[in-house]
């Protein structure tokens, strides 16, 4: 019978029996437990066309997605499958789209205008430090990025600035974070946005919770408009949306929601997953449907994605299975460090190009933190592979590594003017746009540098108190050059300068992401420091040295970036919804991934384990999974516990050939061609010419080693200690510094001059 209806249908073509039993259901609430890969935007929107077809009023159809992209495709579809323009009487869009819809025809029961204005983020942030201000409020304090936050979290929760301020439990947080006014900020704010007749994107949804419990003949006109209702990704959905469609549908019951318990990972918004895992207790009579069949990935990936899902005690449990191929096994890669993560990550991009004919973008690098995206970059940028960040910002062109950057490059060079203007008054410091600008006018005349005008005594009128401090505070820093290396003056810039306190104390989501990325160029800056060359050397260290080494990374072609076959780098989250023949899930670590602010509560841990099950479903054909043993935090190289989350796949479908890299990765390093400056003569460039001297000149002669030659433990090492080199041949040891794990030697190798080696790297005999 059912084939035989789908014979009649075009829509209803190409359904397996458990789409087609979901697309077929009419009346009562329906569960469509939507596998990864499982067809659920086909079942959904041959769903609609079925309803319509069946006699059901465009009109009295609501369907809400998650995204404008999505409901503009499942709209389009509609109208494809039907052949008619039915489909555009839909009530379809995402839930604020809509209900900013309905609020517009029904503004004045709230005492708002018609045409009442609509808040971006960035309109309400404004709003919000208007509002600080007027409260005699410090605004360094009371943050607006992190007030607008906290305010959202409470507008979708349902919790109105009256119900916040009487809220004990609420008053405590605020008061434990040392911001007990919250309260009235918030009421503050609510109260100028009604005054403007303005709502922002959060009023859209707790407005129209309160049309619909204040005003009973709204509610009852949406209940009898909106016979049937659809929700996509229900797992996805927060308090006040999951609220808002209780009500809607409780006169007819005709609500159907498509979505995955194991892909529920938005908590961070709002999201929580026991809307959809209750669902069957708010509508006992519920029907629930299981999409299992997967048409993305080979049968190994997906015995691997239940076999990590099914660590999760909270959930739906299903089983996804596939007609597909068995496919490769899972790739385990353990690496040393967090940058041979990255070198290994490209190596092996390259190496499937060449062997399976892959192309860029049929690769995608999925980590947990943006902060993680640096190593990739820098890797890939190396091995001239294009890529492209999706849903961010490539690390060196982020905001808080702009502006750490410009304070190093003006400590090594005071004459960059571009960079002092960007920092000359961040943090806040009292010199404005005005005095900047009389500053600029001022050195054109006199035909000087904008930094030779603020640091010399004898041009007066435009030194002050501040900027007076400015310029001692980076002649202080420039004191440091020749001492001390990359990372201890970026450590000092960072601290005098109160630029990581600014980040720091910025508490918010996006707050604490840009903290991390401060932290992860320290980081870099601190391995760029202790790495030795492949011999155990440690070459320049100095700030210098560094600014120049990521400047020939950060000036490297820009349009291979926006190339759209290029590697795709991402967050996990970012990643849902998308599908790639070959992922990288990488930084598989305790502490990282899972996180550790997730470590210690079940559903904390259990939304961690749904992120990674996120990661693996991406997979089409190939998966690497990829951790390092070790990894700068904070300055510090520490070391690495491999992620419980590892332990959950099946050893039977991993493939270890890969598994202990050290520094090189699957094809065994880069080889480079073209020679250093390809065709350019020597003779005509004066500083080419030289350098090829340079290099022309005879070089010691390579060092044979001794025939029992083993490297020794020089734990015991002292100065004035003989000791062999492989390549260096014989020294004396002349000083000794550093900790016991990172450990330098200063050794007189005579014809070779005098090397810092790295003894934990180094290979050394002592000579007895």
């Amino acid at each position: 019978m059912v084939r035989k209806f789908a014979a009649m249908h075009k829509y209803l073509e190409g359904l397996n029996e458990q789409q087609m039993a979901a697309v077929l259901h009419m009346d009562g609430p329906l569960m469509i437990v939507a596998g990864a890969g499982s067809g659920k935007t086909k079942v959904l929107t041959s769903r609609i066309a079925h309803l319509i077809n069946s006699g059901v009023d465009a009109f009295n159809i609501l369907a809400l997605t998650f995204t404008n992209k999505a409901a503009a495709e499942m709209k389009e579809r509609v109208e494809h499958a039907l052949g008619n323009t039915e489909a555009r009487n839909l009530y379809i869009g995402t839930f604020h789209s809509v209900f900013a819809r309905i609020l517009r025809a029904d503004a004045n029961k709230l005492g708002y205008p018609n045409n009442f204005t609509i808040y971006d983020t960035d309109d309400a942030k404004s709003i919000i430090k208007e509002t600080v201000k007027s409260l005699n409020l410090d605004d360094k304090h009371y943050k607006p990025a992190y007030i607008y936050n906290r305010i959202s979290a409470a507008k979708n929760a349902l919790v109105g600035y009256a119900a916040y301020k009487q809220d004990m439990q609420i008053q405590q947080e605020d008061s434990r974070s040392n911001r007990p006014l919250m309260g009235d900020i918030y009421e503050a704010y609510a109260k100028k946005c009604f005054k403007n007749g303005a709502m922002d994107f959060d009023d859209l949804l707790f407005n129209m919770y309160v049309l619909l419990t204040h005003f009973p003949d709204a509610l009852a006109k949406y209940q009898g408009r909106f016979r049937y209702i659809l929700i996509d990704e229900y797992q996805d959905t927060n308090v006040a949306q999951y609220a808002i469609m209780k009500m809607l549908a409780a006169r007819n019951e005709n609500i159907c929601v498509v979505g995955d318990d194991a892909q529920s990972i938005y908590s961070f918004r709002g999201a929580t997953v026991q809307n959809i895992l209750q669902f069957q207790n708010d509508y006992e009579d519920a029907a629930v449907i299981k999409l299992e069949q997967n048409y993305r990935s080979t049968r190994t990936i997906l015995e691997v994605a239940n076999s990590i899902i099914g660590n999760n005690k909270n959930q739906i449990p299903k089983n996804l299975w596939t007609d597909k191929t068995e496919g490769d096994k899972i790739l385990l890669a353990r690496t040393a460090t967090d940058n041979d993560e990255g070198r290994f990550v490209a190596d092996a991009i390259k190496e499937q190009m060449m062997r399976n004919h892959y192309a860029n973008k049929d690769f995608a690098v999925l980590y947990r933190t943006n902060a993680q995206s640096r190593s990739f970059e820098e890797s890939l940028r190396r091995m001239n592979i294009p890529y492209k960040l999706v849903g961010g910002t490539s690390f060196y062109q982020r905001k808080e590594i702009k502006d750490y950057l410009a304070y190093l490059r003006v400590v090594v060079n005071s004459q960059d003017e571009e960079n002092i203007k960007r920092i000359i008054n961040y943090p806040t410091r009292g010199i404005g746009k005005t005095t900047i600008e009389r500053i600029i006018v001022r050195a054109d005349e006199l035909n000087t540098t904008f930094w030779e005008v603020i640091a010399n005594p004898e041009i007066d009128g435009l030194r002050s108190s501040q900027t007076n401090a400015f310029v001692t505070m980076i002649q202080s820093f420039r004191t440091m050059l020749e001492k001390q290396n990359a990372y201890e003056v970026a450590f000092a810039v960072g601290k005098h300068t109160g630029l990581v306190k600014e980040l720091y104390d910025d508490k918010s989501v996006e707050g604490v992401a840009r903290y991390e990325n401060v932290q992860e160029l320290l980081n870099s800056i601190k391995e760029f420091t202790e790495t030795p060359d492949e011999e155990g050397e440690l070459q320049d260290k100095s700030l210098g040295s560094y600014l120049q080494q990521i400047t020939l990374l950060t000036d490297a072609d820009q349009d291979k970036e926006e190339d759209a076959n290029a590697v795709k780098l991402m967050t996990i989250h970012a990643a849902k919804g998308l599908e790639f023949p070959c992922v990288f899930a990488v930084g598989l670590e305790e502490n990282l991934f899972p996180s550790a602010m997730s470590m210690y509560d079940r559903n904390d841990l259990e939304e961690e384990r749904r992120l990674f099950y996120v990661a693996v479903t991406r997979a089409k054909e190939r998966l690497w999974i990829t951790y390092a043993n070790s990894r700068y935090r904070f300055g510090s190289l520490v070391q690495n516990e491999p992620s419980r989350f590892i332990k959950e796949v099946p050893a039977s479908y991993i493939d270890t050939t890969y598994t202990g890299i050290g520094n090189k990765g699957p094809i065994g390093g880069n080889t480079r061609g073209g020679g250093l400056f390809g065709e350019q003569s020597f003779d005509k460039v004066p500083s080419l010419k030289k350098l090829a001297d340079k290099l022309a000149a005879p070089k010691p002669s390579t060092h044979t080693p001794t025939a029992d030659f083993a490297a020794d433990d020089t734990t015991d090492l002292q100065v004035g200690m003989q000791v062999e080199h492989q390549k260096f041949g014989f020294g004396k040891v002349l000083t000794l510094e550093g900790g016991t794990q990172n450990r330098i030697a200063a050794i007189d190798f005579g014809t070779h001059g005098v090397k810092k080696i790295m003894l934990n790297f180094a290979k050394l005999r002592i000579v007895k």
